[in-house]
């Protein structure tokens, strides 16, 4: 059990334990290589825009290498989560729809995936009592992602919501015992938060008569070494920023906007991320689309200058996601086959978390 959750959270991005991490990443890899059957994967997004770039090359495209590999996948499509720092949940049903038609056009295969909404799956929401149960107010307010996500709100007042907010994202990890979760080095705190819980619900409510194994598995980071993409205007991408470039966007609307991208003064054009960030932008995003070096682009454009450059990246792009937006489109326009494919993840994310509420009533002594 853990018994000091503030030293776990510091340790969770030191050095040593972000090189643990990536240690432990590889021989995930090589027992998903082995036997992906041994793996369940929980992952998501927030339904607070549409989709974009950054989260193709950050993540989206790394769920869909994982499921072809075998590994289930479960994706949670967090909508409670929209109003933990907003005054009201916006189109979100519009939303939710467009999330889940970009989860489809990229390659998640809806008919191995679990798709839905946690609002919908009444299970997952009630694990939240037991929850806040093992965790303190101050363990909390100490928590790195609750301390990013106020920072990001520009310091509004803290609500429950946001204050509780690792322990609804413990609840969509655990309800489903996923024991796998692909992050960044700047998401380990929360899900070392999801180990927390599942080891002091073990240690203080204990298991169902019989069983051999804690209800709920310790889940293991599979850390994302995915580049880090910048918005067009050299800062991080971000939806309310308008820097990003959407994956249902036309090849025209990509090309006014890469257009627009901040560049430099110097003609030639040079792969140096730390002297000159936003042309090595440009370039990786045309690398990670051609899947090249962005240094060996770069040697081929030479003194064609930041025209040349938009150019190469505006074709990159389009030819990349020409098929993906094609593929959307057709989603986009067939809304009976979203609800579809929707209400199955929820059934069955709902049949799931039933069995687990009834393994937790169970530990807890709270069957009549």
């Amino acid at each position: 059990m853990t018994n000091s959750f503030e030293s776990d959270l510091e340790n969770s991005t030191s050095d040593a334990s972000l090189s643990h991490s990536r240690a432990l990443s590889e021989k995930i890899e090589a027992g998903i290589a082995k036997d992906p059957s041994e793996f369940r994967v929980l992952t998501g997004d927030r339904p607070t825009g549409n989709l974009h770039i950054g989260h193709y090359f950050g993540s989206l495209r790394n769920r869909v290498r994982l499921q072809r590999a075998g590994v289930e996948t479960w994706l949670v499509i967090a909508d409670f989560q929209v109003i933990t720092d907003r005054d009201g949940v916006g189109p979100i049903r519009e939303r939710v729809y467009s999330l889940l038609a970009d989860y489809l056009a990229v390659g998640i295969d809806p008919e191995k995936a679990v798709i839905f909404p946690h609002s919908q799956v009444e299970g997952l929401n009630q694990l939240l009592l037991p929850f806040l149960s093992l965790v303190t107010d101050a363990e909390l307010r100490r928590n790195p992602t609750v301390k990013a996500e106020l920072d990001a709100t520009g310091n509004r007042p803290m609500s429950g919501l946001l204050l509780t907010y690792p322990v609804h994202q413990a609840a969509d990890i655990l309800f489903c015992k996923a024991n796998l979760v692909p992050v960044g080095k700047d998401q380990l705190p929360h899900l070392e938060q999801a180990r927390v819980i599942a080891d002091r619900f073990d240690s203080r409510y204990g298991r169902p008569a019989g069983a051999e194994k804690p209800i709920f598995p310790r889940p293991q980071a599979l850390l994302s070494e995915a580049e880090t993409v910048l918005g067009l205007d050299g800062t991080k991408m971000s939806k309310s920023k308008g820097n990003t470039i959407e994956l249902g966007m036309t090849a025209d609307q990509t090309a006014k906007l890469v257009k627009k991208a901040v560049t430099d003064s110097e003609r030639t054009i040079t792969y140096d991320p730390a002297g000159r960030p936003e042309v090595a932008n440009l370039l990786l995003l045309a690398a990670l689309c051609q899947d090249r070096d962005p240094s060996t682009i770069a040697d081929e454009i030479g003194n064609g200058g930041a025209g040349t450059l938009k150019k190469v990246v505006t074709e990159s792009l389009n030819e990349l996601l020409a098929p993906i937006r094609e593929r959307r489109a057709e989603l986009a326009a067939n809304e009976d086959y979203l609800r579809e494919v929707l209400q199955r993840g929820i059934e069955r994310a709902n049949e799931q978390a039933e069995a687990t509420q009834a393994e937790v009533r169970e530990a807890m002594n709270m069957v009549y």
